[in-house]
């Protein structure tokens, strides 16, 4: 597994810094921030200039660029992502489902949309990833699998987070069997109870929550998931410099004893 972390943990700083601090706690790679009002990282409007910015940073501090984080489903803004992903030599686009909970017109909505999307990904040779997403129309497993049995398409992945699955009731190291075979990226973090929000970002960091993230890891390797294992901690913009690189590294330092302890690294 490729471990990583999303630049918008450091959204309150400029992308260098991101690349920098992510670097120096010791990830494999990155996911790239385009997440409008969380950072100023990649912003697809000039997407065509920092392009080579991203390029340069990814060679000077040895950071994969692993994936990038884009919530809109707007077939504009998705092409525009698709475009800025396949010039960079970014993989993999990750999304929110959208809508809402317990709507079957809302979910259908949304895997019509995806499935869109996800021809679209096929023509710039790119993966679209979702994730279930708490209080959207695609939320827990039941409604994953809805999506993953209706899109069909190679450029189709499920981006698996188990604190959305652990807030909807459900525990993510059982519910990993389920959805294994479709997973083509993670993002991680931890959270405390079952609430709608995933807590303070100190709270998402690796092993300061209830999740059996140890559990979760060894279950992935087993099932022989080899992709990007992604840190997104959200809610951190305000944060010191310090408090952020707190959490990447602890994060870090967990997760690698959790590869250690299946026996993946």
């Amino acid at each position: 597994m490729k471990l990583g972390a999303n630049s918008v943990l450091f959204g309150g700083y400029n992308m260098e810094a991101a690349f920098k601090y992510i670097a120096m706690a010791g990830y494999d790679g990155i996911e790239v921030s385009a997440i409008d009002g969380m950072s100023e990282h990649l912003v697809l409007d000039r997407w065509q200039e920092i392009a080579p910015e991203i390029k340069r940073l990814s060679a000077e501090y040895d950071l994969e660029l692993l994936a990038m984080e884009q919530p809109s489903q707007d077939p504009d803004k998705m092409e525009t992502a698709f475009q800025a992903a396949a010039e960079i030599g970014i993989p993999i686009i990750n999304c929110g489902p959208g809508g809402k909970s317990d709507d079957e017109d809302s979910l259908q909505a949304s895997i019509d949309a995806l499935g869109n999307l996800s021809i679209l990904a096929e023509k710039y040779d790119v993966t679209l990833c979702v994730k279930a997403h708490v209080g959207a129309s695609i939320y827990n497993t039941p409604t994953t699998l809805k999506a993953l049995e209706a899109i069909s398409s190679p450029a189709f992945g499920l981006d698996m987070d188990p604190s959305h699955i652990y807030r909807a009731d459900e525990n993510p190291v059982e519910a990993i069997s389920a959805v294994v075979d479709r997973i083509k990226h993670v993002h991680i973090r931890d959270c405390k109870g079952r609430q709608h929000g995933p807590g303070t970002p100190e709270n998402q960091a690796n092993g300061r929550g209830d999740i059996d993230l140890v559990g979760y890891i060894r279950v992935l390797h087993e099932n022989g998931y080899t992709g990007p294992l992604n840190l997104e901690v959200i809610g951190a913009k305000e944060y010191s410099l310090e408090q952020c690189c707190t959490i990447a590294a602890e994060t870090r330092g967990h997760i690698q004893a959790c590869l250690q302890a299946c026996g993946a690294r």
